[in-house]
């Protein structure tokens, strides 16, 4: 699974949470009855978000729901899922970007995409999804041809970006895509008068999206020698830190013109865990359960260790350069593994099992500038996609190693990063801002 909106369990309600998973396996089974088994890697957690925009203007209705059978995603749980136009809408848009990454990959010769035979696979593929994508998008009224120009598009603007391009250029047909999906919500709720705010938080989530990636990935497209936006158009942490959070802002203004039914679920996820993304993005952020290191508050209301400045501090450090207590240097190992304030006890050790190695034989943790091992290529990836949910990682584990990207991700019922209060009412319980009385 990969995306900027990665709820906490723990910080999300019951009832927010149990609507959240409904649409993440919605999202998922849309994807397998109307395109097959293959076309469920293309899952995501930003692609819900269109599901979750047309349930929240349409209303929470119980023939939007079915009950979907036992998945070892949950544990081999049954669950009521998401249905309808909004998960159909979301299947389509993410076949059709997903296509478009292939042919990315395709082009750019990553992998073993390098290798005709397996090349020409992989555009078969993309080729199929991309006539999957467009059918669905058509039954809908979405035209998918702007989903397909705007990445069409892309190729172009980077290489046309320079220094002192604005980055609002360089992520504009992200943008551009987004925003047409996010609208689109409106008219499949019957809301046409939302299509405007939408499309304007739509516009910037897009713009937002672009970017963390981009920060995300800046120390390994280094690395590789690959195109980074922030590196081709010589932005700095700092001023790439003040756009996104200006993109987070703007999200906020526009939902508030929004005309919801039920505004809970898009509210929290849009209002409150897309700023603490950029929190998570810029290293300013972490998981208040996660023990460790003291927990301070974060710019939107998160407690984590103290913050560090992007890409300045190493593992283990604190911001005046000394060790943090409890944590070893980055690439030393505890000498006690399952000793008291171990940050590794109970995670399995370098290479073991529970996802918190620090990239020991079989580990599945970061490894550090320069050690991070190449990306998978499109069918080694699928291959380890596969193995993770045959043995459940995806959803039992605290980490795993990202099938194509090898970065570590966390679980899907893992706690992210969450914090111990809601930043706009103080209920520890989790308010999902429905009556908080905050002001977003």
């Amino acid at each position: 699974m990969f995306g900027i909106v990665r709820p906490c369990r723990h910080r999300l309600p019951e009832a927010l949470r149990a609507e959240w998973t409904a649409h993440l396996c919605g999202l998922c089974l849309a994807l397998r009855d109307g395109h097959g088994q293959l076309a469920r890697i293309v899952t995501n957690y930003d692609g819900l978000l269109v599901s979750v925009l047309t349930d929240a203007q349409a209303g929470t209705a119980a023939s939007r729901r079915r009950t979907a059978g036992p998945c070892p995603l949950r544990g081999m749980r049954t669950a009521s899922v998401a249905r309808g136009a909004g998960a159909r809408l979301a299947a389509s848009v993410s076949l059709v970007l997903a296509s478009a990454k292939i042919r990315d990959h395709i082009a750019d010769g990553d992998g073993v995409l390098r290798r005709r035979p397996l090349a020409a696979a992989a555009r078969r593929t993309a080729a199929g999804w991309d006539r999957a994508g467009a059918r669905t998008g058509g039954a809908l009224g979405f035209d998918t041809a702007l989903l397909v120009d705007a990445v069409e598009r892309q190729t172009d603007v980077e290489r046309a970006a320079g220094p002192g391009t604005p980055l609002a250029t360089v992520t504009e047909p992200t943008a551009t895509a987004t925003a047409a999906a996010f609208a689109h919500t409106a008219a499949l709720a019957g809301r046409p008068g939302n299509a405007a705010p939408l499309a304007e938080a739509g516009r910037l989530f897009g713009q937002l999206a672009h970017l963390l990636d981009a920060v995300e990935d800046r120390a390994a497209d280094a690395a590789e020698g690959a195109w980074n936006p922030l590196a081709a158009t010589g932005t700095t942490p700092a001023e790439a830190r003040k756009v996104c959070d200006e993109a987070a802002r703007g999200i906020r203004r526009a939902l508030r013109a929004v005309d919801f039914a039920d505004r809970g679920l898009a509210h929290a996820l849009l209002a409150h865990e897309v700023p603490r993304a950029v929190d998570r993005a810029f290293g300013t952020a972490a998981c208040a359960h996660s023990g460790g290191a003291a927990a301070v508050a974060g710019p939107h209301g998160d407690t984590g260790p103290p913050p560090q400045p992007y890409g300045q501090q190493p593992y283990g450090q604190q911001a005046d350069g000394q060790q943090q207590p409890g944590r070893p240097p980055y690439g030393q190992a505890p000498h006690n593994l399952n000793g008291p304030g171990n940050p590794f006890a109970g995670a399995g050790g370098p290479g073991g099992d529970g996802g918190g190695g620090t990239g020991g034989p079989g580990g599945s943790g970061d490894r550090g500038p320069g050690r991070q091992r190449p990306p998978r290529g499109f069918w080694a990836g699928c291959a380890a996609f596969v193995g993770l949910c045959c043995t459940c990682r995806l959803c039992c584990a605290s980490e795993y190693e990202g099938p194509w990207s090898r970065k570590k991700r966390e679980g899907c019922l893992d706690c992210g990063d969450c914090c111990d209060c809601c930043d706009c009412c103080g209920n520890c319980d989790g308010c999902g801002c429905d009556g908080c009385g905050c002001d977003c």
